[in-house]
């Protein structure tokens, strides 16, 4: 289709975009956002002449990706910000990429960051009780969990990334559904089971990675640290705008880390 691009975006814009936007307009709206998900799910493969997917689809394409006649958000895979290439692609485009970090459930000293963790839970509890307030929510934990503490570990085990939390949450369902609560003894078992599922793909050079950058919480540039950063088994926090980096807490009790 690379040959069809300006022809497919005019015909995009007149027969898709222009109308929608008057419309629109018509409803008193200020105009359309078009929000592209899931490119940051690109893999990182390289084309005959040496160039990665990533960058050619955001770099040496950035100018169609611009020219769609409203606002457009697109995800990008986070290894471009690590990438030797992050310069030019900063350069073709008037805005510099935004990092959504992880939701903080942890200070970089490793102790717990309330803020983060109150909202993670209150996030859980929402989809269980979405016709009471906060507060309320917060009384009724003990009717759907065998204990707070046991929501609070979920929160701080999968690092503040939602969907993991999500996907733990739903896996914890099925398993106690029948029970009438959710037990943290349940919740600990699919910790193990997940845990061992990361483990088995981390070779010794990856775990020697993820021993600096628990100590350090940082990662530099290099195809290792992309590649963990990929795999998520590293996440990215910002703290008044600073980032910093830590281990997936899934692996904290990992043997490899008493090495």
């Amino acid at each position: 289709m690379g040959p069809k691009k300006a022809e497919l975006l005019a015909a995009i814009n007149q027969e898709l975009i222009e109308p929608a936007i008057a419309q629109l307009h018509q409803q008193n709206k200020k105009g359309l956002v078009v929000i592209v998900d899931n490119l940051d799910r690109i893999e990182g493969t390289t084309k005959s002449w040496g160039t990665s997917q990533q960058e050619y689809i955001f770099i040496d394409q950035a100018e169609y990706l611009q020219k769609f006649n409203c606002h457009v958000v697109y995800t990008m895979p986070l290894a471009l910000k690590f990438a030797d290439s992050y310069n030019r692609l900063t350069q073709r485009y008037q805005e510099e990429p935004k990092v959504l970090p992880m939701v903080q459930v942890q200070q970089i000293d490793g102790s717990d960051c309330e803020a983060g963790i109150a909202l993670l839970q209150q996030m859980v509890l929402a989809r269980a009780l979405p016709e009471i307030d906060e507060q309320e929510r917060l009384k009724q934990i003990n009717d759907i969990f065998d204990h707070s503490d046991s929501l609070g570990r979920l929160c701080r085990v999968t690092g503040g990334h939602v969907r993991d939390l999500l996907k733990l949450l739903v896996s914890w369902l099925k398993k106690d559904f029948k029970e009438g609560k959710l037990t943290r003894e349940t919740l600990e078992i699919l910790i193990r089971s997940r845990r061992n599922e990361m483990t088995l793909h981390i070779d010794a050079q990856e775990w020697a990675l993820l021993r600096q950058v628990r100590q350090s919480k940082k990662v530099s540039g290099d195809y290792g640290y992309q590649k963990l950063i990929h795999s998520r088994l590293v996440f990215e926090y910002r703290d008044r705008e600073e980032s910093w980096f830590d281990i997936n807490p899934i692996l904290a009790d990992a043997e490899e880390f008493r090495i």
